[in-house]
């Protein structure tokens, strides 16, 4: 009998599992599942001011308006009133102190949501307060020496040396602003009592397992009694790993106190207002380096936004000091690390978790290193870039070996591929000829760490159970928010059976299933859950290769499981035929698995080790067109060139390229946050840009007319799951070919005689600053 070799399944473009649904509107999100009945609906009253003294809370006000249930500020909560992730000074409501404009103060329960939110909209009436001095920058904060964690120092060699050593010396003041995630779904609960005091809350969430012990600890309740379930999100992008906490847990204390299911959905304005964001960064860097534009030694400072509390500023601080580097050798280094405490939303995760903050500062320095030697800025990163085979190895300021880096050849592909040299050549032609239009290209490269920097949270676990039907079920501790997690993970534990992809099925992310997850950020969840779930659909094939070879006889590592069949020696059997045998027989079709990185090591007071279990990499170069009298640009042409090893499905992959390109792109060119100035009138710390209408985000008319995609060619040299690399972070590092593209035609419109001081987001008010500052040439 003759097999056709089976289609493969692992590398294959296959759609996400839910894209059919979602084209036809059919795939619901919390706000759509069913309501039970007496459902009742919450909303949030918010303080009026940047930072004051709570001196009374006349609730009774609230109470009173027309279908409200109930009514509740911090001392009603029955247990910790603290929501923060690491540390516990994130209040779930204020108390004491308003500490930014925005912050929740009360709760109120009412029969409609309508009601809850025409209610809540009394705060300015409802809470007295007297106003205190606010902070709303990180300059601000870091005069004032105002910080929510202690200050940090990643150091190697002797950088004031260097520096004074150094034939050329340069300095940088850079400000980086910050940015929304503007998921589509905004934050949403959903908290449902059930028997025995227990409750179960629908949650639009990237960390189930933090909010279940997050709401427990709200309600003095154990783990066990909480169930937290996430089918899908609308996107995450970091904004809901740690800050759905605080509508979980009001929704859920609201639901204990009243015995009734409850659901809290932010409107677009308050979800801006109450949830923080992006870090802003301010950047202070003194530089030495030679002729060829080699840095010989760097000394910068890096301060942080946290706004009013720590969140994950620790964390997302030490990623932007360990990626400082990105892709190039620093032989003596300091860089001191502060995260201002200020009177705004406390920020948090965004894609990239402050290595894209980091890396940008180091490609500032090149770009600028390049300008003043009148050098091409694509020289100069090529002579800074590691390179491997040193002895002793080439290692990152915090100690880890640089190892398959594939850079110098990735970078070498694009540049050929792209026509860099020609095209560098023609925008010098088109800059020579025209006075006020002005073309800018660059080429920047990628190297990001892949992994948490906290090394415990490297685990995952999954279940896997085969029916008798022979169909098979998946659960694993990942969310998934659209990037298609399920889909790939679907796709490995098909290509372990040997089966379709329509055969396997994955399930709602659930605490009652897997316990004690991580959440699924840091680009870890295909790389974590795969390899878990892989261990599962590993252990369930290999009792029924044994199964299979006591009955037909032969040796169960000779058994193959390909296209839905099972071939022992000369027999082959269908696979649910199989699943009805082994069944009957009493072997067990179901298995955990579970999964935790090797190798890591971290040391967070000497910020030394190996919190990396690899690196990703890329590179893209961009042309740019700008207009000199309005400041506007337009992004020409892309060419992206982005390695995520051996792909497991190259169409996700590239689209998630694609998208963080876009996303990081209206980060650093249009996407501006702007909090009104502490000048003692009414709107004093009010976020102005909390919403559509004042806050600009990418469209389709944003995206470059050229935009060339590619995966680049080589399997992960690491043990990853099927040898691919993460691909949801590192991408997002891509789109600084635009803001240097941009600051080179800036730099062109002056002559290339001096270092335009441009700030991002690089928006039209920016650039006309930024012009304004040259010697324009005639």
């Amino acid at each position: 009998m003759t097999h056709l070799p089976p289609t493969p399944i692992v590398g294959t473009s296959m759609p996400h599992e839910a894209a059919h649904l979602h084209v036809a509107g059919a795939a619901p999100y919390t706000d759509d599942l069913p309501e039970r009945a007496g459902t009742l609906h919450a909303a949030l009253g918010l303080s009026p001011l940047a930072h004051g003294t709570i001196t009374a809370l006349h609730l009774d006000r609230v109470r009173a308006l027309p279908g409200v249930v109930d009514v509740f500020a911090a001392a009603d909560l029955p247990g910790a009133n603290d929501c923060g992730p690491l540390i516990q000074d994130d209040p779930i409501l204020a108390e004491g102190t308003l500490r930014y404009r925005g912050q929740p103060v009360f709760a109120v329960v009412a029969t409609t949501r309508e009601a809850a939110r025409r209610a809540a909209a009394l705060a300015p009436q409802v809470i007295e307060a007297t106003p205190l001095p606010a902070l709303l920058t990180a300059r601000e904060a870091h005069a004032a020496g105002q910080y929510v964690i202690p200050p940090m120092v990643l150091a190697r060699g002797d950088a004031d040396a260097a520096l004074r050593e150094a034939p050329h010396r340069i300095h940088l003041d850079f400000e980086l602003g910050g940015q929304e995630q503007f998921y589509l779904e905004g934050q949403i609960s959903y908290a449902c009592p059930e028997e025995n005091e227990g409750l179960t809350v629908y949650c639009s969430t990237q960390h189930p397992s933090e909010m279940q012990h997050l709401v427990a600890h709200a309600l003095h309740a154990p783990a066990h009694a909480i169930r937290v379930v996430c089918r899908r999100m609308g996107g995450g992008f970091g904004g809901k790993e740690s800050q759905s906490a605080l509508f979980a847990c009001v929704a859920s204390v609201a639901a204990q106190r009243n015995r009734a299911p409850v659901k809290l959905r932010l409107d677009r304005d308050d979800d801006f207002l109450v949830t923080g964001r992006r870090h802003g960064f301010v950047v202070e860097i003194d530089a030495g380096f030679d002729d060829a534009g080699r840095v010989l030694g760097v000394a910068a400072t890096l301060v942080s936004n946290a706004g009013h509390s720590a969140d994950l500023s620790g964390p997302v601080l030490t990623r932007a000091l360990c990626h400082f580097d990105n892709a190039y050798w620093l032989p003596h280094v300091r860089l001191r690390g502060f995260a201002a405490k200020t009177n705004t939303q406390s920020n948090t995760a965004f894609r990239g978790f402050g290595g894209p903050q980091g890396a940008l500062a180091v490609e500032l320095l090149l770009d600028a290193i390049a300008r003043r030697l009148g050098a091409d800025p694509l020289a100069v990163r090529r002579a800074n870039l590691y390179v491997e085979g040193q002895t002793p190895p080439q290692t990152t300021p915090y100690g880890q070996p640089v190892e398959d880096f594939c850079l110098p050849d990735l970078i070498d592909e694009l540049a050929r591929t792209s026509d860099y040299a020609a095209r560098r050549a023609d925008v010098q032609a088109f800059n020579a000829n025209s006075p006020v239009l002005k073309k800018g290209l660059a080429l920047t490269p990628v190297k990001f760490g892949i992994s948490f920097n906290v090394v415990h949270l490297n685990q995952a676990g999954a279940l896997v159970h085969v029916y008798t039907d022979g169909s098979v079920l998946v659960n694993h501790g990942g969310t998934e928010m659209g990037q298609g997690l399920n889909t790939k993970v679907a796709q490995v534990v098909a290509h372990e059976l040997g089966l379709p992809l329509a055969r396997v099925r994955c399930s709602a992310t659930d605490t009652d299933k897997i316990a004690n997850t991580s959440a699924t950020a840091a680009s870890t969840g295909a790389d974590l859950n795969g390899k878990a779930a892989q261990a599962a659909a590993r252990t369930v094939r290999q009792r029924l290769a044994a199964f299979a070879a006591k009955k037909l006889g032969g040796e169960a590592d000779a058994v193959r499981f390909e296209g839905g069949q099972v071939l022992v020696g000369a027999q082959t059997i269908a696979w649910e035929a199989l699943i009805k045998q082994a069944y009957l027989a009493r072997v067990q079709l179901w298995s955990d698995g579970f999964y935790a990185t090797p190798g890591l090591s971290w040391d967070r007071a000497t910020l030394q080790g190996k919190p990396f279990y690899y690196f990703a990499h890329g590179a893209a170069v961009a042309e740019v067109l700008v207009d000199t009298l309005t400041g506007e640009h337009r992004v020409l042409r892309a060419d992206l060139l982005h390695d995520v090893g051996r792909s497991l499905n190259p169409a996700l992959d590239i689209g998630q390229v694609e998208g963080a390109f876009i996303q990081g792109m209206g980060w650093l060119t249009m996407e501006e946050l702007v909090w009104h100035p502490d000048d003692g009138s009414a709107k004093a710390g009010l976020l102005m840009t909390h919403a559509p209408s004042t806050y600009k985000i990418p469209t389709a008319n944003d995206c470059p007319p050229v935009l060339n995609t590619r995966l680049f060619d080589r399997p992960n040299a690491m043990d990853s799951i099927h040898r691919s690399k993460a691909v949801g972070e590192p991408p997002l590092l891509l789109p600084f070919s635009v803001f240097f593209a941009i600051k080179d035609a800036v730099s062109a419109a002056g002559g290339h005689r001096a270092e335009p001081v441009l700030h991002a987001p690089a928006t039209p008010e920016s650039i006309l600053r930024s012009l304004n500052g040259l010697t324009l040439s005639p």
